[in-house]
């Protein structure tokens, strides 16, 4: 069911931004916007306008619903796969907006939106557990992709590594089937997907793999290059104190002397990719329209377009791998690079690069060439890039946009239980307590040995001042009549309510202790936590999320 909803859905939205195109830039049904040869420059003024429309839209959407837009990759990571409905249909809208007007980003994050909110709503509905909570907004997720490529493979593999996180026996099925009916669903309604259909022109020696790592090397670079331009432009137009409303539309009128020097730079550049391998561009205008659409991304979601890098990486990655193959040819190399294979690795290496998921770029490969030696060398490409990546930069696109936030997260793997057992939760309330100014004697009358295993001290104004073990009352290193603040420890180290596990686990590291208080801001005591404690609901908890996420909850 949501497989096919998601489907549905990814059409819906391609053919109402691909009709909104054709309606504001004058072509045919079955062109694309990014492959015209020339735009008008009255109708490139339909940039600047969409821009401004969308500007206006977000800063109503943000007064009538304040705060962040949660993706499915936040919402898997931090929120057990939670979406709000609302929140998604005005995610698509802006996307729709940001697409049909002709902004440099492509409807991808609109179709894993829509297909993960319908996942989401419809388990909520059920009172799924957490763990199938998630594997159904990644199944939706990964449907509305595997429909927009007509790739089922490649949408089953979306759902894994980039909204779930991981793989587990009982995510498959549900996973496989959803990428199925989403397929199925898009063919029956006649869509036309987002076709790749590129040929391989010769076979790949042993030697070839070596060159395509290079080309791994050269997308990884690439790729957090292209990441980190985007988040400086969007770090300089929040500081820049440019209005909500008026990002787009400024970010519009730069977009359009781009789109005039070529139009390759509108939209996703999914036209553009077949027309510039099909017509053999040459290596300057390569170079030329891979800065030009570089450019027109980063200052699209720079300014305040919504969309994603899904296809322009693959378009970029494209135009990469066609320059990498033919420096290698004037360089004298002992090795011929067909471009068009290198167009192919190119593609999945930038795409991974910047996205992630290695085998969905692999299988993305496979399912468009139906060549397992191109999707050998994409794969290995991608491996490199991947790893270059990670080790380098961190983060997905995904992941930056919500590191520039304040966020920590690097993937949508399941941390949002970390966060949502703080001390507040585990602390034990109803702890003994007794002034600072009491004497030792005092206290060993009121407790016992034996009695509690420990008591903690407060100022005169009920304040926290500290933590005594009970049996150092015992001990006799000090006399009956010392004030019982003597034997005091942990005056200065407290915890938070809100503190998460980690923070808790951290915090007892540094300051090697057995116990702390929980306090509020007024240092009033709310509780006690204990070590021993904090690391066995740690343990508890860690094998519940495996539990679930492996099937055996």
């Amino acid at each position: 069911m949501v497989g096919g909803l998601a489907g549905l859905l990814a059409v819906a939205q391609s053919a109402v931004a691909h009709g909104l195109q054709t309606l504001l830039f004058g072509f045919g049904e079955s062109e694309r916007l990014s492959a015209l040869g020339e735009v008008p420059l009255l109708k490139l003024a339909w940039i600047p306008v969409g821009g401004l429309l969308l500007g206006v839209v977000t800063w109503a959407a943000r007064r009538w619903r304040p705060g962040q837009r949660i993706d499915v990759v936040e919402a898997n990571a931090l929120y057990g796969g939670y979406l709000s409905m609302r929140d998604s249909i005005i995610v698509c809208f802006q996307t729709f907006l940001s697409n049909g007007f002709g902004a440099s980003v492509g409807l991808e994050a609109a179709y894993a939106q829509a297909g993960g909110a319908v996942g989401s709503k419809l388990g909520q509905r059920l009172k799924l557990r957490r763990a199938d909570l998630r594997t159904l907004v990644g199944a939706g997720a990964g449907a509305a992709i595997g429909a927009a490529f007509g790739a089922p493979l490649t949408g089953a593999f979306y759902a894994f590594e980039i909204v779930i996180g991981s793989y587990a026996p009982g995510m498959i099925a549900p996973v496989a089937a959803a990428a199925l009916a989403s397929v199925l669903v898009a063919r029956g309604l006649g869509s036309a997907p987002y076709s790749i259909d590129l040929i391989v022109v010769q076979p790949l020696a042993a030697i070839d793999y070596l060159f395509y790592a290079g080309l791994g090397v050269l997308c990884a670079f690439m790729g957090i290059g292209l990441m980190r331009l985007v988040g400086l432009t969007d770090t300089w137009v929040r500081r820049a104190n440019i209005p909500t409303w008026a990002g787009p539309g400024l970010g519009g009128l730069l977009l359009v002397p781009l789109a005039m020097a070529s139009p390759q730079t509108l939209s996703s550049g999914h036209g553009a990719l077949l027309a510039d391998l099909a017509t053999g561009v040459g290596l300057t205008a390569l170079v030329t329209i891979f800065v030009l659409k570089a450019t027109a991304s980063i200052v699209s979601l720079g300014f305040g377009f919504r969309g994603g890098l899904f296809f322009a990486s693959l378009f970029l990655g494209s135009l990469g791998g066609q320059i990498y193959a033919r420096l290698i040819d004037l360089a004298g190399a002992p090795i011929l690079l067909p471009p068009e294979n290198a167009a192919l690795v190119g593609m999945g290496a930038l795409a991974v690069a910047v996205v992630g998921g290695p085998l969905t770029m692999s299988f993305l490969v496979l399912e468009t060439t139906r060549d397992f030696g191109v999707a050998a060398a994409t794969l290995a490409a991608s491996l490199v890039a991947s790893t270059i990546v990670r080790e380098r930069f961190g983060y997905s696109f995904s992941t930056w946009r919500l590191h520039l936030r304040g966020e920590t997260i690097r993937s949508a793997r399941d941390v949002g239980w970390v966060r949502s057992l703080t001390a507040g939760r585990m602390m034990r309330t109803g702890v003994p307590t007794m002034a600072q100014s009491d004497t030792i004697a005092q206290l060993r009358r009121r407790f016992p040995l034996g009695s509690v295993k420990r008591i903690v001290l407060v100022d005169d104004s009920l304040r926290y001042a500290g933590i005594v073990p009970t049996a150092y009352a015992y001990a006799g290193h000090h006399s009956e009549d010392d004030r019982a603040e003597v034997l005091a420890s942990n005056r200065d180290v407290t915890l938070a309510a809100d503190m998460n596990i980690a923070e808790v686990m951290k915090t007892f590291d540094l300051t090697e202790t057995e116990e702390l208080a929980v306090v509020d801001n007024d240092r009033k005591v709310l509780g006690l936590l204990t070590e021993v404690f904090v690391a066995r609901r740690y343990a508890e908890e860690l094998e519940t999320v495996q539990q679930g996420a492996f099937g055996k909850a």
